[in-house]
Parts: structure tokens; sequence; C-alpha cells
């Protein structure tokens, strides 16, 4: 999977209440989880977001509560992926079974600003910055994630596979 997109900058320790708040927890509608997401990290993000953009984060991103709704709310709102330098993993794992993109990279903090576009490669687990071409390399998205993201999450995986 091939992805280009500008990127917006989120530090260390992002949390799920950061991500969408709780007091957004009473619905589960993909759309209205949008209008929230990251607002808590950055009030103007959900407005100045554009579709197919990218968020780049520091460490441990996800942590805090396990919620679906988390990368639900990332998804929804456009994003096309998140690297970070590590998730948490619960957070990892609710983003594939959701068909949130992810990629591990350590660099990718030290290395970006906030606006430079990147392009990137899932399978080959790559990430090129557009300005200067350099690439940066980030632990590839295993076959098996791929196909969860590939059928839009774990439930349309499984609807595909059992024809249900």
């Amino acid at each position: 999977m091939e992805l280009k997109g500008k990127i917006w900058k989120f530090g260390d320790n992002i949390d799920t209440d950061a991500i969408i708040p709780a007091r957004y927890l009473n619905t589960s509608d993909p759309a209205e989880l949008a209008k929230h997401c990251m607002e808590d990290a950055d009030p103007s993000f959900p407005a100045k977001l554009k579709k197919g953009d990218i968020i780049v984060a520091g460490a441990n991103f996800g942590c805090g509560s396990s919620r679906e709704h988390a990368p639900i709310a990332i998804k929804a709102a456009g994003v096309a992926c998140v690297i970070a330098k590590s998730f948490a993993r619960i957070f990892y794992r609710n983003a594939f079974n959701m068909g949130l993109p992810i990629l591990e990279c350590p660099e990718v903090f030290d290395f970006l600003q906030e606006g430079d576009e990147v392009a990137v490669s899932l399978d080959r687990g790559e990430i090129t910055i557009i300005k200067n071409s350099r690439k940066l390399k980030a632990q590839p998205v295993p076959e098996f994630m791929q196909a969860l993201l590939n059928a839009g999450g774990l439930m349309n995986y499984v609807k595909k596979k059992t024809g249900f």
C-alpha cells in the first residue's frame, strides 16, 4: 500500500483521551468522532486536517484506555496513516482491527517538520521525505496485517473470509 500526504506532528505519550476525548464517547458514529479527532492535543486540528494527511508522533502513541474509538476517529477524519516512534500495544492492534494504517519508525520524529510531505510504502516499510528524497526505514507491515488494512479492518476481513 502506497500513501502520500502532509504531516501533522504530535509528541510523546499521546493518549486515547487526547485522540478522542471521553466526553465524545457517547457515540460510535465515525463521522461524529472525526469532528473531535485530536482536539485535546490541538484544538484546531480537526479544522485544518485534509483527507490523506498523515500524523507523525513520538513514542507510545495511543497509550491509555483501550478504546476502538481512537483509531476510528483518526481514520474517519481522513488521516491516511499514523507514523510514530512507537505505539501502545493495545492501540497498535486496535488500529489494524479498525483498518487504520500505522508504521513504527524510531527516526521519524527527528527528521520531519510539521507540514513536510512524505510518501509511505507500508509493505516495504519505507518513508520518503519529499523535499529532500531522504528515506527512513520503518517496520514493514506484516502481510496478514496488510490483508486486514486492504479489507478495511478485521470485521470486513472476517466477512470476506466467511462469506457472511
